[in-house]
């Protein structure tokens, strides 16, 4: 079990592409490397697992530093196409999903869009994604809890989705290690539902600092929840000042526009980027 982040032995990583049905099996993860540990203070340290003692080392050792070579080249790879790539976190249930379909399904005759799609376990999510008129693949992480970069290299391979487009990856619903783990992706952005508390934010900073934008999703139930959108929109920038909010309902469709006005300006961004 890893004392980072509650994820037990990998049973091994499946990609699956739902426009073949063809399967690819990843190696488990090697659970042989140090793992990361973030203090209360902020602080971090790297607790190796390879001698059987738990000895702490400095974070000089950059645990991180494949995933981040991988990313590094994930991110070459999105700008030589001109590709816009977005991680989307958040808590489970938070509307992720519901987001992407409503999202394909306004822009389908805009922009080509192309998703991976992350979860433990079952296609159900990349079923609801191709229903709603998507290519994508759907990576089953097993007991892991967070994407890496590798599982979204392999699973570009499977979905090569062609010269500008809109690449969305679905992360794992968890909003602790996904903070950690660049995948190559332009910006991280995280969703936040008004069913889940306005303080979330101050519960879980590092994905809040990490993430450029919040979306407040399922604001057609601000009537029925307890849930103040100022300390949310406060608590947010309290963690990162720079953080831009965006407040939507996926299902009424309140709210979207300033969503597609911000994919369509990043979009122009990443092709203006390609020639400078």
């Amino acid at each position: 079990m890893c004392a980072t982040c509650g994820c037990g032995e990998a049973t091994g990583t499946t990609v699956l592409n739902l426009q073949t049905g063809e399967v690819a099996a990843m190696h488990p993860h090697d659970h042989d490397h140090p793992h990361e540990h973030v203090h209360a203070d902020g602080t971090r340290h790297s607790h190796a697992h390879d001698d059987g003692h738990g000895e702490v080392v400095a974070l000089e050792t950059r645990i991180l530093a494949k995933n981040d070579a991988l990313a590094a080249a994930n991110r070459a790879w999105f700008k030589g196409r001109e590709i816009l790539a977005l991680n989307l976190v958040s808590s489970p249930g938070a509307g992720k999903t519901s987001l992407l379909e409503r999202t394909i399904r306004d822009l389908q005759h805009e922009v080509r869009l192309f998703v991976i799609e992350g979860d433990q376990a079952t296609d159900n999510d990349g079923q609801r994604i191709r229903a709603a008129g998507a290519d994508a693949v759907q990576v089953n992480t097993g007991a892991g809890c967070h994407l890496e970069a590798d599982m979204v290299a392999r699973g570009l391979k499977a979905l090569k989705p062609g010269p500008g487009a809109v690449l969305m990856i679905e992360n794992v619903g968890n909003l602790v290690c996904p903070a950690l783990f660049d995948l190559g992706e332009r910006a991280k952005v995280v969703i936040l539902s008004v069913t889940e508390g306005d303080d979330k934010p101050l519960k879980y900073p590092h994905m809040f600092k990490a993430a450029e934008v919040m979306i407040v999703n399922k604001t057609d139930l601000m009537a029925h929840v307890d849930f103040d959108m100022a300390v949310a929109v406060a608590n947010a920038r309290n963690v990162n000042p720079d953080i831009e909010i965006l407040q939507l309902s996926a299902r009424t469709g309140e709210g979207l526009d300033d969503w597609y006005r911000w994919l369509r300006r990043e979009a122009a961004s990443v092709r203006a980027e390609a020639f400078a």
